[in-house]
């Protein structure tokens, strides 16, 4: 992995993170590079781990998966082996080092509610190295924050970007997930690659994945440090809202350039925002800016990010 990228690999990863199967043409006709600068710039990027591509589900489209976030509080001297081997999990899809360096949160998709039971009373009491914990159920997760781009993309440029108008979401077809797990495993595999996987012809899966991504049944995306893209202070925000105002709080945040995630929860707390911004004096400016004029929220918890182990179901490496 790069230890860092210039400007223009940068802009690349940014249209790469709102586009994760943008071609190489249409990258460079974004931000006016030749395809044969973006294939020279881009291509090595994957090739050693510093971009990756990915796709994830949307677990309101998969009735038997349970979304519950963590917070789980350890002994200090444990938490990377903990964090370590929640990341090693298959049923996990964040997993983060909280700012005390005594805590860890974690995404979860549970496969029902004998997966959620055995998780939360079985694996975890079991785990000397845990003290305690908090569970949230993800209520609804509100997807204008998934166009993140570190703010290095012009708005004419976030523009050519948009993702297709989202329809109806398609009923179950038996290709379907044959390709969802090709494409986590390849989030820009060819459609010749999908079609062998799925057992299908290339414009099939053409076809379908484009069905499934506009109908938001799985979630392309792109995975890569954002230090690399200045973004040095991540946070999660656990904010709780009135009631009445949660919906137009979630879709009001979510908005914002620096918010990568949103989802309405469970607990003590309603919302969940997990905020990339350039540095503490930008997390500061946003709590002041973006949430204090906000005055039906009634507490707010920063955590912030000491260590990423894992993003959206990739094991992030060292």
């Amino acid at each position: 992995m790069r230890q860092t990228l210039d400007e223009t690999d940068r802009r690349i990863a940014a249209v790469l993170l709102a586009s994760p199967r943008a071609s190489w043409r249409e990258i460079g006709h974004c931000l006016g590079l030749s395809e044969r600068t973006v294939v020279r710039r881009a291509a090595p990027l994957y090739a050693d781990g510093t971009l990756r591509a990915t796709a994830v589900r949307n677990p309101a489209h998969f009735p038997h998966l349970i979304p519950v976030a963590l917070r789980i509080r350890c002994r200090p001297h444990k938490i990377r082996q903990v964090a370590n081997a929640l990341a090693r999990r298959t049923d996990t899809v964040w997993v983060d080092i909280l700012g005390g360096g005594d805590e860890i949160s974690a995404i979860f998709f549970l496969d029902g509610p004998d997966a959620r039971n055995t998780l939360l009373l079985r694996d975890l009491p079991a785990t000397d190295a845990v003290d305690s914990w908090t569970a949230h159920t993800l209520l609804r997760v509100f997807p204008s924050a998934f166009q993140w781009t570190a703010g290095l993309l012009t708005p004419q440029e976030t523009a050519q970007l948009a993702p297709a108008p989202s329809t109806t979401p398609p009923a179950p077809a038996g290709i379907d997930t044959a390709l969802i797990t090709a494409l986590a495993e390849d989030g820009r595999a060819t459609y010749t690659d999908l079609a062998r996987r799925a057992g299908t012809t290339a414009l099939t899966a053409r076809r379908r994945l484009g069905t499934l991504v506009r109908g938001q049944v799985l979630r392309l995306a792109t995975e890569v440090d954002l230090a690399l893209l200045g973004a040095h202070a991540e946070a999660l925000l656990w904010i709780t809202v009135q009631p009445g105002a949660l919906e137009e709080t979630a879709h009001t945040l979510s908005a914002h350039p620096q918010v990568r995630f949103t989802a309405a929860t469970t607990g003590p707390a309603n919302l969940l925002i997990a905020l990339a911004a350039t540095d503490l004096d930008a997390l500061y400016t946003f709590l002041i800016t973006a949430v204090g004029p906000l005055d039906r929220i009634t507490a707010i918890d920063t955590t912030p990010l000491l260590a990423t182990v894992k993003r959206t179901g990739l094991i992030r490496r060292p």
